[in-house]
C-alpha cells in the first residue's frame, strides 16, 4: 500500500475555470468548498492507494457529490469518518445508491470514482437542478481526469454511460463504457459492473 500523491491532481482541479451556470465544489474559500474538498481528499487517499480501476462519471449531481463532495456518494452513502454538511440539499441520488450496492459485492481494490467535469453544472439560477456539461466544461476537467489517473496509477479506466466515454475519448482517454444506472439502467449497469469485477 503507497500513498497516492495528489499534488499535480489538486492543482489541475484548482486550475479549472468556473463557468455561467455552474459550481465550484471544491473551493477553500467557502466552508461547504473546504469540507467537501476534505471529503475528496479522504476518500482518494483511502481508496486510491491501491485501485487499479477509475470509475468516471460526466458531472455531479445536485443530490449527491454537490453535498458530500465524494463521488457517487450521497448523504446516505457517506460514511461515519467524513464530514457532514450542515444543510444538504438532499438525502439521496438513486445513482449513488446504486453504485454503492453494485460495489458491494466488488472484488479487490475498489474503484477510485470521478467525474469528467468537477464543477456542478445546473440550470441557472436554480443550483437544485443538474444539466449537461458544455464541450467547454469537458474540456477543461479532461486534464483533471488525466492527474487523477496518474496519481491512483490505475491500469483501467470504465465510464459510467457513453456521455461519459465520449468525454474521456476526446481528452484521449480510452474507456471501458458500462450502461448509466439513472432512467431504468440500474439493472444493467449492475450486471456490467460486476462483470468487471477481478
Amino acid at each position: 500500500m503507497t500513498a497516492v500523491d495528489l499534488g499535480a491532481f489538486w492543482a489541475a482541479l484548482d486550475a479549472v475555470p468556473v463557468e455561467d451556470g455552474a459550481e465550484a465544489l471544491y473551493d477553500t474559500a467557502s466552508a461547504e468548498g473546504r469540507l467537501r474538498r476534505a471529503n475528496l481528499r479522504h476518500y482518494l487517499e483511502t481508496v486510491g492507494q491501491d485501485a487499479d480501476t477509475l470509475l468516471v462519471a460526466e458531472a455531479p449531481g445536485w443530490r449527491g457529490m454537490t453535498n458530500t463532495g465524494v463521488p457517487f456518494t450521497s448523504m446516505r452513502e457517506l460514511g461515519a469518518d467524513y464530514a457532514v454538511p450542515p444543510e444538504p440539499t438532499a438525502p439521496w441520488e438513486a445513482s449513488s445508491r446504486v453504485v454503492h450496492a453494485a460495489l458491494a459485492d466488488w472484488h479487490g481494490p475498489l474503484p477510485v470514482a470521478w467525474a469528467i467535469v468537477p464543477h456542478h453544472p445546473f440550470v441557472a439560477p436554480d443550483r437544485l437542478t443538474n444539466r449537461t456539461p458544455r464541450p467547454s466544461e469537458v474540456r477543461a476537467g479532461a486534464p483533471v481526469a488525466l492527474a487523477l489517473l496518474e496519481a491512483v496509477g490505475a491500469s483501467r479506466v470504465v465510464a459510467v454511460g457513453r456521455k461519459a466515454q465520449g468525454a474521456l475519448a476526446s481528452a484521449g482517454i480510452d474507456a471501458i463504457a458500462v450502461r448509466h444506472p439513472a432512467q431504468g439502467g440500474a439493472t444493467q449497469f449492475t450486471e456490467q459492473l460486476r462483470a468487471l469485477s477481478r
